[in-house]
């Protein structure tokens, strides 16, 4: 390995899946630092176009405009990504599900703020969401919707997959010391930054005054960092807030939460169980969380209570 005063310190960003992607990446040769960023990023701008809810000609969206009424056929990565989320959902005892996009829509959170819907409006939105709903066939790589109007999202997993991604060009490449950072709800520290060891420091934000103060800090070494925070996006009525952060199984914003982290040695995996964490909260996940996770609770009350998972 080249000592520290020799290597040399690359920074590039882009956006991409409606948020900003950076890479920090050291070593001795620029050129070939660049080259493996571009690589990097025409690798998540084809996430993008394959899964993007947003893109009506990506393969997602092709899958909920006709899975609904005939069994479609998709790749292999696809076919597994899916695969994946249906895992995460009965893991999570369906707190975590990729078809909550009507209930997001019902509470104005697909591409507003947020509002306040009728009971009637939960109910409906409810009976067109379940990954209970897709099946998939292994023999033919198919993926079919039991029920008109189910739709998958790539919300959950996407920024994950896509660091997760970017993380393997760049070993492919030769590159052993880098920060991947999808804004800052997914992140992947690769090795250990120069002059420190312990991996590269990651600040959480506090939720309650997350431009001014640190819940915490965290070393990434080899490691992912998910965050889920309701300060996102939330609104207020009648008093109350509400947050998108939305529990799947009751069709309503979760409550008592107000930001969980979580570490793991993939993105995707922390992405994923950063929602089912806060939704279903500490105890559950004390009893459930795999042994190298770790997971940061900011529950809605008093800060010194706040903490990691033992």
């Amino acid at each position: 390995m080249p000592s520290p005063e020799e290597l040399v310190r690359f920074e590039a960003n882009m956006d991409a899946m409606g948020t900003a992607y950076s890479v920090v990446l050291y070593d001795r040769n620029p050129d070939q630092m660049e080259e493996a960023v571009d690589a990097a990023f025409a690798e998540v701008r084809r996430i993008d176009h394959l899964l993007s809810a947003y893109r009506p000609a990506s393969v997602w969206s092709e899958l909920n405009r006709h899975a609904g009424r005939e069994p479609v056929t998709v790749s292999a990565e696809v076919f597994t990504l899916i695969s994946q989320c249906l895992q995460y959902s009965r893991a999570s005892q369906g707190a975590f599900d990729i078809t909550v996009g009507p209930l997001l829509r019902t509470w104005g959170f697909f591409q507003g703020e947020g509002r306040l819907p009728g009971p009637q409006e939960v109910a409906a939105a409810l009976a067109t969401t379940g990954y209970g709903h897709i099946h998939l066939n292994p023999a033919d790589s198919t993926v079919r919707f039991d029920i008109p109007g189910l739709e998958i999202n790539p919300g959950g997993i996407g920024k994950g997959y896509a660091v997760d991604r970017v993380v393997d060009i760049l070993r492919q490449r030769g590159f052993h010391t880098a920060l991947v950072m999808a804004s800052s709800s997914s992140i992947y520290g690769l090795g250990a930054p120069p002059e420190e060891p312990r991996g590269w420091k990651i600040k959480i934000r506090n939720p309650q005054r997350p431009t001014l103060h640190t819940a915490t800090e965290v070393f990434l070494r080899d490691m992912s960092l998910s965050t889920s925070g309701s300060y996102a996006r939330t609104f207020r009525s009648g008093g109350k807030a509400f947050s998108h952060i939305m529990d799947p199984r009751t069709g309503y914003p979760a409550p008592g939460m107000l930001q969980v982290s979580v570490t793991a040695p993939r993105t995707i995996d922390s992405e994923a169980w950063a929602k089912p964490f806060f939704i279903l909260g500490r105890s559950w996940a004390a009893q459930h969380k795999p042994p190298q996770f770790g997971a940061f609770f900011c529950e809605d009350g008093p800060e010194d209570a706040w903490g990691w998972l033992p």
